[in-house]
């Protein structure tokens, strides 16, 4: 798998991790869910953590680039999962936070 491929890949990962797990804790604590919901939830949370350190650059960069993916999969959870259909707004700012990304990601680099 090529490196840009395999970086998407854990920033995909990373984003379900975190969206999922405070999904799980937001279900507990907003919508009356049992106290492991959340604990499962916390613990998904964890998982999001170790897999953003297998991104290839520095925390800083992958940490301002990740930000990019997290809007554009927290749009898609909220119309896949809770039906909020995205609007005009909501895509063009999940296109200028995704090309933000991708140019903080995979812009050359001269060092």
């Amino acid at each position: 798998m090529s490196k840009i491929l395999s970086s998407f890949f854990f920033f995909i990962l990373a984003g379900l991790c975190e969206i999922g797990g405070g999904y799980l804790i937001w279900l507990t604590l907003r919508e009356n869910k049992p106290w492991w919901v959340g604990a499962i939830g916390g613990l998904i949370l964890i998982g999001y953590g170790v897999v953003a350190t297998w991104q290839p650059a520095n925390f800083g960069r992958v940490y301002a680039a990740y930000g990019g993916i997290f809007i554009v999969m927290a749009i898609l959870w909220g119309w896949k999962v809770d039906g909020i259909i995205p609007d005009r707004y909501d895509i063009i700012g999940g296109i200028i936070a995704l090309i933000g990304m991708l140019i903080i990601m995979y812009a050359p680099r001269t060092h």
